[in-house]
């Protein structure tokens, strides 16, 4: 949907077909996850006409600590005086909530939610969809945006390199006594990746943040069994107590943890976006930033085409596309595969290792701004759309 809105910003329209339903999705309470909008992707949102609605909604990530189980010697990433934020925390349903109202407003956008694809063709001069109500969709270019498992991606042929990592993230919203202070915690556990993120107050007043508890594979039906209370037990024990008082404001969700990155990201009249072509690991937080930036590539990508005189679907435009995003995805899903397997799965880093390698990072600004620039996104050839 943000592709769509992208562009019918330049003009273009498109049709965004969707199996799923607007307001199940939008629910209060029916998905405990949250995103960390990076400054890109913020300046995406902005371009849109999207910040002033999602503005009331985020949560300003003032600083991340990084801490091996609460011990001394945590990591602070904290900005210079007058650097901004390191991005923005959103809960996907208001991300939704804002996309949806957005799109409403764009006459170039024809939605069609709860629609199931049964046919998809693509030849030299056009693409043609069949919807299981027997309707058939035309048009120059067929998008495959419908995240980790894409059936369009599947049945052009793409082979990801995949694995999967034996864990699972237990995700929930929780409420708590004290704030969080803007500060997003990413907690390492011999058993996995304990991270708390910074949520806007509710309209109560109450301190709120999401919580991504990665276990084992083996663990996970046992975490998400447990009652209630033991459940919040468990989640107060490992934050310290920080936040005093702890409630769960969502249920309990419980994903699967993997990773795929497919090679090539466009066929004939086709182009991949978002998980359908990278799927990582949340231990860092970018993988819808990174879908984003393929968002903002495609739309600068068609714009100037189509300006020219281009088809949408003409094979030069595509193979710029795919350069422009071959090596950003491939560096940001390989080094986030590479964190998660010195940091997030158990046994592969000793916990003095960890502790001296934070300890080294924590001594060195150039790594400290390093990381900081990545968790902005604000690193190599940026689209126009998410450069401020």
């Amino acid at each position: 949907m943000t592709l769509a809105i992208g562009l019918a910003h330049e003009g273009i329209a498109s049709v965004v077909v969707d199996a799923s339903d607007p307001a199940t999705v939008t629910a209060d309470g029916f998905d405990g996850r949250a995103s960390a909008i990076s400054t890109a992707s913020w300046n995406l949102y902005t371009h849109l006409g999207m910040a002033d609605a999602l503005n009331s909604r985020g949560c300003p990530i003032a600083a991340i600590a990084v801490s091996d189980g609460m011990k001394p010697g945590r990591i602070d990433f904290r900005p210079e005086a007058g650097e901004g934020s390191l991005g923005r925390m959103f809960a996907n349903r208001d991300l939704r909530l804002v996309m949806y109202e957005t799109a409403r407003a764009q006459d170039l956008i024809t939605f069609l939610p709860n629609a199931q694809v049964v046919a998809r063709e693509r030849g030299a001069h056009g693409v043609s969809v069949t919807l299981a109500d027997g309707r058939v969709l035309g048009g120059r270019l067929l998008v495959a945006a419908e995240g980790r498992r894409s059936p369009t991606r599947d049945e052009a042929g793409f082979t990801p390199a995949r694995w999967g990592y034996r864990h699972r993230a237990v995700v929930a919203g929780l409420i708590h006594e004290r704030s969080h202070e803007n500060v997003a915690w990413e907690i390492f556990y011999p058993a996995g990746p304990f991270a708390l993120l910074p949520l806007r107050d509710d309209a109560e007043g109450c301190h709120r943040s999401a919580l991504v508890w990665t276990v084992a594979e083996t663990d996970a039906a046992g975490v998400m069994a447990l009652p209630d209370a033991a459940f919040v037990g468990e989640v107060v024990r490992r934050m310290g107590g920080m936040f005093g008082d702890v409630s769960l404001a969502t249920r309990r969700m419980a994903y699967p943890l993997d990773f795929h990155h497919t090679v090539k990201v466009v066929g004939q009249r086709l182009a991949l976006v978002g998980d359908a072509a990278h799927g990582m690991h949340p231990i860092a937080g970018q993988g819808l930033n990174l879908g984003l930036r393929d968002v903002a590539a495609l739309v600068e990508v068609l714009a100037e085409g189509m300006r020219m005189g281009l088809d949408a679907g003409d094979a030069q435009l595509l193979a710029r596309y795919e350069r422009w995003r071959a090596l950003d995805g491939f560096m940001v899903s390989g080094a986030t595969d590479a964190l998660t397997r010195l940091f997030g799965i158990p046994g592969r880093l000793p916990s003095m290792v960890r502790r001296l390698g934070m300890a080294g990072v924590q001594r060195s600004p150039t790594l400290k701004r390093f990381f900081m620039d990545e968790a902005r996104g604000m690193r190599g050839a940026l689209p126009a759309l998410l450069q401020g």
